[in-house]
């Protein structure tokens, strides 16, 4: 740190926020630009694509056309899928999926060499490129990993918590983070958001514990145009085991003809939907939903999967016996729990933002293409196919230089402020969340949990001091420094997904109102999609803007 500034302060071209396949994927493809990338992980790669056992979608086999891709895409997506955007995805996924074939990466392949080819839920072919078997988000993002570790041009700071962004006239000029050694001002004219998802907002979720909407809450306070908020797809299967986060059970189970068993051991989806067991996701969530609501229990019955891929689920299996589980004596137990978010920040085709010089791609952006309920397997796609379309937009677009900006104030947390008192109030941030605005929802319950999540956050605000009266040894170390800003940033996400949730009056895709349980056809055109900002929410705290300086850089 300096003497005439409160933290270090870093330049760089780019700064990416976030070590998933997302950003690891923008930060490649930036090179030989200079690049420092944060993730509060300690180490790569981090986010939930470490955590993905499902494939890559890719129209790359025999027959199978990007166009036909992009057709189940929209037709997953209950009437909200940007269908542009659609075939975008799908015409640059199938090109890019080929290269990384012919790169050598380790995909799953016969012994001719081409892919092996599952199908999963809502896809009229079998176009699931997987790797390690079950272990395709592991596989692939730990390669990358290893390129990023030996490509000079990108820093990695790990273990740094991103705080806020900075700004000058609308304009992004930075980051504020928290690192173990103290505050530090990330100067640069460019920032990539690839933060993920949400997922550990709710009380159960697949997601990791990192998964606190990072990236939505600092974009939400820099001002900027979010959309669908209210769109969080429940995994039908994650297993239901006393854990955090719940074990998946992958949906190319299913695929390979896993079949959902009532109590009595009836196979139950061909009667609640014509795909059976491979309907869309927010239709098997809620069939499993509705019967574990009532008390009853659910299982999952995986021996017929494992008999036609005997090594193809590994990740499953070692999960399974992890907890005392066996799956080829008996069906495993499974409940939906929160895994996906198809809200956030409002993107283009080229990741830009409603805010000079910020970006955003993967789960954190909302582009469009997964409309109201995410295809199965897009999403590690998603990652691929816009990280590198917002490396090559944020390489190729002309910035002016940075205009001189007022160096903000970090938020400063009171010294005393204990462990056990943070993780009470994200604790029951939670449960507010999965409570009142879990896989299905009504106005009554929704009040409840904004009322419940107004509250929390008023008390969190309560546990920071003036920066004023705060002498340098009375404040708060990095790591409650870390607590108190995930809590933050649970709350304003839970408060913005019920906000959105509740204006939302009808049922539709991974939205289900049981107060208003049809879908509204005047919402369901494909070509228009619900925006907020933060001044959506009455009463919470503005960005930091730079305007209360205590110097000028």
């Amino acid at each position: 740190m300096t003497s005439s500034t409160p933290y270090d302060v870093r330049d760089a071209e780019v700064i990416v926020v976030g070590s998933g396949l997302a950003g690891m994927t923008a930060a490649l493809q930036l090179a030989p630009r200079a690049v420092t990338l944060i993730t509060k992980t300690t180490g790569l790669p981090g986010g939930s694509s470490l955590y993905a056992q499902g494939g890559i979608a890719a129209a790359v086999g025999p027959g199978d056309r990007p166009e036909d891709h992009a057709a189940d895409t929209v037709a997953a997506g209950a009437g909200l899928v940007d269908a542009a955007m659609a075939a975008l995805l799908t015409r640059d996924g199938a090109a890019l999926v080929r290269r990384l074939l012919d790169d050598g990466l380790p995909f799953d392949r016969a012994p001719d060499g081409s892919p092996l080819l599952g199908r999963e839920a809502a896809h009229g072919a079998a176009r699931i490129v997987h790797a390690g078997g079950d272990a395709t988000g592991r596989t692939l993002v730990t390669a990358l990993a290893d390129r990023l570790r030996t490509t000079p041009s990108v820093r990695v700071e790990t273990d740094a918590f991103a705080v806020d962004l900075v700004l000058r006239n609308g304009r992004v000029c930075g980051l504020l983070a928290c690192h173990p050694e103290g505050w530090v001002l990330h100067r640069a004219p460019r920032v990539i958001l690839a933060t993920g998802g949400i997922g550990a907002t709710f009380a159960r979720t697949t997601n990791p514990a990192e998964a606190t909407g990072d990236g939505l809450a600092i974009a939400a306070r820099a001002g900027a145009r979010l959309a669908d908020l209210e769109f969080v797809q429940f995994h039908p299967t994650a297993l239901a085991v006393d854990a955090d986060p719940v074990p998946l059970l992958t949906e190319a189970l299913r695929g390979a003809g896993a079949v959902l068993l009532d109590r009595q051991g009836h196979r139950f989806m061909p009667d609640e939907h014509p795909l059976a067991e491979l309907a869309p996701r927010d239709v098997v969530a809620r069939a499993i939903g509705r019967r574990v609501s009532a008390g009853e229990p659910v299982f999952l019955d995986l021996r017929p999967a494992l008999a036609a891929k005997p090594d193809g689920f590994p990740t499953v299996l070692a999960l399974c016996a992890e907890h005392g589980l066996d799956p080829f004596a008996e069906p495993m137990p499974v409940a939906p729990a929160a895994h996906y978010h198809m809200g956030g920040v409002v993107t283009d085709a080229d990741g830009r933002t409603s805010l000079e010089g910020l970006w955003a791609c993967g789960e954190v952006a909302c582009t469009g293409v997964h409309g109201a309920n995410r295809l199965a397997s897009n999403s590690l796609l998603e990652a691929l196919v816009f990280g590198a379309r917002v490396a090559r937009d944020v390489a190729e677009r002309p910035l002016a230089p940075l205009p001189p900006f007022a160096l903000p104030r970090p938020p400063a947390v009171a010294a005393d402020v204990s462990h056990i008192l943070l993780d009470a109030i994200g604790a029951e941030a939670r449960t507010a969340l999965y409570d009142g605005a879990g896989l299905v929802r009504d106005g009554l319950g929704l009040l409840a949990a904004r009322r419940k999540l107004d509250r929390l956050a008023a008390a969190l605000d309560m546990l920071r001091c003036e920066e004023d009266d705060a002498h340098e040894d009375a404040k708060a170390p990095p790591d409650i420094v870390r607590l108190w800003g995930e809590a933050r940033n649970r709350l304003l996400v839970g408060r913005l997904v019920v906000h959105a949730a509740l204006a939302r009056e009808e049922s539709r895709g991974a939205h289900c109102r049981s107060d208003h349980p049809l879908p509204n056809p005047i919402h369901g055109d494909g070509a228009t999609t619900r925006t907020l900002t933060l001044s959506d929410l009455a009463g919470t705290a503005g960005p930091l803007s730079g305007d209360a300086a205590c110097c000028i850089l």
